[in-house]
């Protein structure tokens, strides 16, 4: 390659042509200048450090200085000097910026310190716990954050912040025990108050499935009667529930006495849904719709079933059988009605003229050796006429 009043031997390129050979270092060349680019661009748009593109400026005039490639080096190294000289004005602005975000989160951190001890010095008695608890813990997620993603702060003022900021959690911590400490009277009287409903809902066993509505009323009581401590109240819940357990288990066994006396009403059911299976094969339309109309009438006639559950599974196996006559009607209505027929019609003519000039455009571009021209008739006569067997034409 020439350069100035010189020639440069780049490279070799064995088992090729000559103009594959160049094409070869031309992409060298080109893989040069786009790593050039993407640091001009990202020195424009900001955010990344200068030092760090000063780093890896010097990293790529390190592979452009005698490159076995094809193309205008000095201008690549042109460049890269221009930006080194513009990275190291960065470098002191940046350097200013890293001053001032520092001020800034020591500014940030004393914020955070301060609603700290804010919260330490309320009275322990009118706090709200659960939502000062999380205030706190919030208050510790950011000093956490700053910690990871701000900068870092000076010994001395990090250390002294940390300490202030650890003595007004603890107090907190502290006054949120005394508190919680208090509470375990109110809960001795929450849990008589408990072990009382307890009592009257184990009571109400005999009268079986009738005693659901007085239980349902027991356990509106229970959750108006406040918290007794997890332990206490795990331990009571259980004896509770159990209790209405047994009137639940009593209506569970009288629905299955119900789906019992309805087992003949469900066989009969299933032989209509298979009398009903040929429908779907029936060509003719109008016995299919006689034959479903027929088995819906005895369907009626049976009556409902318990459990409901089995109930909505037989609907819904007749549902999809009726569905696959209502579908089968419209498809038939839209295929007989004049008005679609005369769109289909039209659209067959449009897609017959289509599909004749698309045949003149595919000879013209066979004729004359367009690669890129055939496989674009191709792909659009196989369209159009996929569209024309889509409407029977």
């Amino acid at each position: 390659m020439r350069e100035g009043d010189t020639w440069r031997v780049v490279g070799q390129f064995p088992d090729g042509t000559p103009a594959e050979a160049l094409a070869y270092f031309e992409r060298k060349y080109a893989d040069l200048a786009s790593e050039v680019t993407l640091l001009e661009v990202r020195h424009r748009r900001g955010g990344a450090s200068a030092s760090d593109l000063r780093a890896a400026a010097a990293a790529v005039m390190i592979k452009v200085d005698g490159a076995a490639a094809v193309g205008d080096l000095a201008a690549l190294t042109a460049r890269l000097q221009n930006l080194v000289s513009a990275l190291s004005a960065a470098s002191e602005s940046e350097a200013a910026a890293a001053k001032q975000a520092v001020e800034d989160a020591v500014a940030e951190r004393t914020a955070i310190v301060e609603q700290a001890e804010a919260l330490a010095a309320r009275d322990p008695q009118t706090v709200q716990w659960k939502q000062a608890s999380a205030e706190m813990s919030s208050l510790f997620d950011q000093w956490q954050q700053h910690q990871q993603n701000g900068p870092r702060l000076p010994k001395a003022a990090g250390q002294q912040l940390w300490k202030r900021f650890r003595d007004a959690r603890s107090t907190v911590d502290k006054h949120r025990r005394e508190f919680y400490s208090q509470l375990d009277e109110a809960h001795k009287v929450v849990r008589q108050r408990k072990n009382r409903l307890v009592e009257r809902a184990e009571a109400l066993a005999p009268q079986g499935e009738d005693g659901i509505p007085a239980y349902r009323a027991l356990l509106d009581e229970w959750k108006a009667a406040g918290r007794a401590g997890k332990k206490a109240d795990d331990a009571l819940w259980a004896r509770f529930k159990a209790a209405g357990d047994a009137l639940f288990q009593a209506r569970t066994e009288r629905a299955a006495a119900d789906a019992e006396a309805s087992k003949e009403k469900i066989d009969a059911k299933k032989e209509l849904l298979q009398q009903a299976a040929p429908i779907a094969d029936e060509p003719d339309l109008s016995k299919a719709r006689a034959l479903l109309t027929s088995i819906q009438r005895q369907w009626d006639e049976i009556g409902r079933i318990h459990p409901r559950e089995a109930e909505r599974a037989l609907d819904d196996d007749l549902r999809k059988i009726e569905q696959g006559v209502r579908a089968r009607e419209d498809a038939d209505w839209k295929r007989n009605n004049p008005e679609t027929k005369a769109r289909a019609n039209d659209m067959t003519r449009q897609l017959h003229d289509a599909i004749a000039k698309l045949e003149e455009d595919l000879a013209a571009a066979e004729a004359g050796g367009d690669a890129r021209k055939i496989a674009a008739a191709k792909d659009a006569l196989d369209a159009r006429r996929a569209w024309l067997r889509a409407l029977g034409g």
